[in-house]
């Protein structure tokens, strides 16, 4: 039987489809002051590296400066081919991050500004696949934020699911969940991640490793779609 998307998860995706061609018009001015962009490049996953959510390739051209090999995987054809652009010799996979299983492992794991457009829900079993990638003593590396306009909160600032539009007006409906670094932190070591995380205005980025791969085998098992 083929699983049906979840209509919320096809939105998001539709949304990161049709913003593509004019993604940079709306991303945030200074990444935390250059002090996230300076933290992600410091400690960026060297060897064979694993990027999730890759997007336009804001963060590709540096993950492949740094790792011997680099895959990136997301759901948006029209992203990967930006993508693709700025950062050839990449191996890019098409695949719905929520369905998708790593065909490897790897020496590190980075997603940027993907963490917050995970639904609660799902946190955990996302977080076990991060696990399942990963080669003991594997890292994983990952950058976000929490900024949420007035405008996008049409659902109210208790919700996590906001609407965003594009140039033209269209509106779509996608998750941004509004972590606490502190929270986060917490809520990563109590599923057996030792990760340490810091933040600048609403940016946080976070490194670290698997504590107990143990959590993470049995998380993957009970973790429901």
């Amino acid at each position: 039987m083929v699983a049906v998307m979840d209509p919320q998860l096809a939105e998001q995706i539709a949304y990161y489809r049709a913003i593509a061609a004019e993604y940079f018009d709306h991303a945030l001015d200074e990444l935390g002051g250059g002090e996230i962009e300076s933290a992600v490049a410091a400690a960026a996953p060297r060897g064979d590296v694993l990027e999730l959510a890759c997007g336009p390739g804001t963060w590709t051209p540096m993950l492949a400066a740094r790792a011997t090999t680099l895959t990136a995987v997301d759901s948006s054809p029209e992203m990967l081919a930006l993508a693709a652009r700025r950062a050839p010799g990449v191996r890019f996979v098409e695949a719905d991050l929520f369905a998708w299983e790593p065909d490897r492992r790897y020496d590190g794991v980075f997603f940027g500004f993907f963490l917050s457009h995970v639904p609660r829900e799902r946190f955990d079993a996302f977080w076990a696949m991060v696990a399942r990638a990963l080669k003991p003593g594997g890292r994983v590396v990952f950058a976000d934020d929490g900024y949420r306009t007035a405008d996008e909160l049409v659902y109210g600032e208790d919700s996590d699911r906001i609407r965003r539009r594009l140039n033209d007006g269209n509106a779509f409906d996608i998750i941004k969940v509004p972590h606490e670094p502190a929270t986060l932190q917490e809520r990563l070591r109590a599923l057996g991640w030792d990760v340490r995380i810091s933040a600048a205005g609403p940016f946080y980025w976070g490194e670290g490793s698997v504590s107990s791969q143990e959590t993470h085998r049995d998380g993957a098992d009970t973790a429901s779609r």
